[in-house]
């Protein structure tokens, strides 16, 4: 298995290559990213058959209190509360109003409520990760969690994905699913992580980081971050290019 070492030489060696805003479908050094991804041309489906058969949400499907991950069991979750909001806008800046925005994530110590984790990180009883919310009138979505941990997983040796939120977005049908990660500032294993790195253009990958936002704080309660997703345009949120949990 390669080193951390190796991994390092081969992103740094990916950074020297021209590079666009989106993560790169084949990347190297992350190495399923070549086993991943669709190999055969796109197929061209009809958008409202496909309707027929996929479920819809409004406003009566989605409760207020989904929104909330910290109040989904009968005890309280272990780790560092926050609060995460931002807007959903279009690429001229204007609101994406009523958005089907849905998130998971691992516990404080950095494990998924899955079968397939099995890094011997404690479960959190009183912590699923998941929840979803849909925009207001001016895009704004806004959760209620637990900040999620590091974990390791077995891209190569010592790997560790930094902490991150992943976020899905619906827009007007379900042929329209976007999904994409937010990160917190400061993490110094932002360096190390081929995921993360895999967008290869700096300011680029500096749009999946929230930042820290005093004014998001609940005295004794959380803290809080601010983190806006822009669908498309110059500035469009990096998305992901599979759907997975790393």
């Amino acid at each position: 298995m390669n080193s951390q070492a190796d991994i390092d030489q081969e992103i740094a060696a990916a950074a020297q290559q021209p590079g666009g805003p989106q993560p790169r479908i084949d990347y190297p050094p992350y190495r399923s990213s070549v086993l991943r991804h669709p190999k055969q041309p796109l197929q061209l489906i009809d958008p409202e058959s496909v309707e027929l058969w996929a479920p819809a949400f409004g406003h009566r499907d989605v409760a207020d209190d989904e929104a909330d991950l910290t109040i989904q069991h009968a005890g309280t979750p272990l780790g560092e509360r926050i609060v995460v909001t931002g807007r959903v806008l279009d690429g001229d800046g204007r609101p994406v109003a009523h958005q089907l925005v849905e998130v998971w994530q691992a516990n404080a110590a950095g494990r998924y409520r899955h079968q397939r984790d099995q890094h011997p990180a404690p479960h959190d009883p009183n912590f699923t990760g998941v929840g979803r919310c849909l925009t207001d009138a001016d895009g704004t979505y806004r959760f209620q969690t637990i900040k999620p941990g590091p974990y390791p997983w077995r891209n190569h040796l010592n790997a560790w994905r930094p902490a991150h939120i992943h976020f899905s977005l619906f827009g007007t049908d379900f042929t329209q699913r976007l999904v994409t990660q937010m990160y917190f500032p400061g993490d110094p294993l932002f360096r190390y992580d081929p995921i993360y790195q895999s967008i290869t253009d700096p300011k680029s990958r500096e749009l999946l980081i929230a930042q820290y936002d005093h004014d998001l704080t609940t005295p004794e309660w959380n803290t809080g971050y601010r983190w806006d997703i822009v669908l498309t345009g110059t500035h469009r949120t990096p998305l992901d290019t599979e759907d997975d949990n790393s």
